[in-house]
């Protein structure tokens, strides 16, 4: 019987979930060399930007959230907001913890253990790219994360929503603060349209979706019909988000192989931490699953657009700040993969609901 069960398991995830490292491998190497050998994708693909987002990355993200969306019950979403516990954690974790230890361990890293092959210049500009990710929780991915490990949607809403309110009144502070500059200015084209494009439209269109179906076809066919519809969307989205991300960055890959290498550990380090943190922490509390795993990929994960805008406008375009944030971008979701990984191969620790 469990055989089968297993078999079941396996045929819904489909060839690209069974070997989703092997696929995410592949994408990355094909992005490097489309970057690379054939530069006027990316140049094409980098006009149609607005506000430091990505117009194409926007849609292959927004596809990968939809899915999740749709799984959102708005009366959930009240009763989200009554337990506590989940966004305490979160955000704890992502405002009291994750930018101080991210500035320690980079600072540790990148200025003491690397200064050798760095120098202290080029050490200090990596630094302010570190903190400007620590300082920026994710908005978007999270989502991606969430869906992969099975979180109950309506709080992972829930939790972003709290966290993108806590962004707007600390994000600026804490950067000044950890970097020892005045003239933060948090580009609130930037916050605001990721939030619209990655939180409030796919939430839209997955309840108008959800209301249509429902009324017409009902709750069974929605869940067991529709639903099975999108399996394999999040992660197709997922592959080709990819493609388009080391596309853009093929050429840096390539040219600054060991100092990305160099920004990359650290960076590696802080985002196990911070999810060992949530998540332990989660566990201790006797959260479910479904909460616990979303509270720690919400640190884990990184804003990354917003911290490479601001690190544009602080320090400029081909500064070590705005390297080190693309550092940030290229190691996420390899990095977070592993971390689902982990998530669901621990599901047994967790209360079930």
């Amino acid at each position: 019987m469990s055989e089968i069960k297993d078999l079941t398991v396996k045929d819904e995830m489909g060839v690209f979930g069974r070997y989703l490292s092997v696929w995410v491998a592949l994408c990355i190497v094909v992005g490097v060399a489309i970057g690379r050998f054939l530069p006027m994708i990316p140049e094409t693909l980098s006009r149609f930007e607005y506000a430091n987002v990505s117009i194409p990355v926007a849609i292959l993200i927004w596809l990968m959230i939809y899915p999740m969306m749709l799984k959102v019950d708005f009366s959930s979403i009240v009763n989200a907001t009554k337990k506590p516990k989940g966004l305490t954690v979160t955000c704890v974790t992502n405002w009291l913890i994750k930018p101080f230890t991210m500035y320690i361990i980079a600072a540790f890293f990148l200025k003491v253990l690397f200064a050798p092959w760095i120098g202290e210049s080029l050490a200090n500009e990596y630094l302010a790219g570190a903190v400007l990710l620590g300082a920026a929780p994710c908005t978007a991915m999270v989502f991606v994360w969430s869906h992969l490990t099975k979180g109950d949607p309506a709080y992972t809403v829930v939790q972003v929503a709290v966290n993108d309110l806590i962004l707007l009144v600390l994000f600026a502070p804490i950067v000044a603060f950890l970097l020892g500059v005045t003239d933060v200015t948090v580009p609130y084209d930037t916050l605001f349209l990721s939030v619209a494009l990655f939180v409030v439209i796919p939430l839209f269109f997955g309840y108008i979706s959800r209301r249509i179906v429902i009324k017409n076809k009902g709750m069974e066919y929605f869940e067991n019909v529709f639903l099975k519809k999108f399996d394999q969307t999040t992660i197709i989205g997922l592959l080709l988000t990819l493609i388009i991300i080391f596309s853009f960055q093929g050429e840096i890959i390539l040219s600054n192989p060991a100092h990305i290498l160099l920004i990359a550990i650290p960076l590696t380090i802080q985002t196990f931490l911070i999810f060992t943190v949530a998540y332990v922490w989660s566990r201790v509390w006797k959260l479910p699953h479904d909460i616990a795993a979303p509270a720690a990929m919400i640190g884990a994960s990184n804003f990354f657009e917003l911290a490479v805008a601001v690190a544009i406008s602080l320090f400029g375009l081909t500064s070590g700040a705005t390297l080190a944030t693309v550092v940030g971008v290229l190691v996420e979701v390899p990095v977070m993969l592993t971390l689902v990984k982990i998530a669901n191969k621990t599901k047994g620790w967790f209360k079930t609901a």
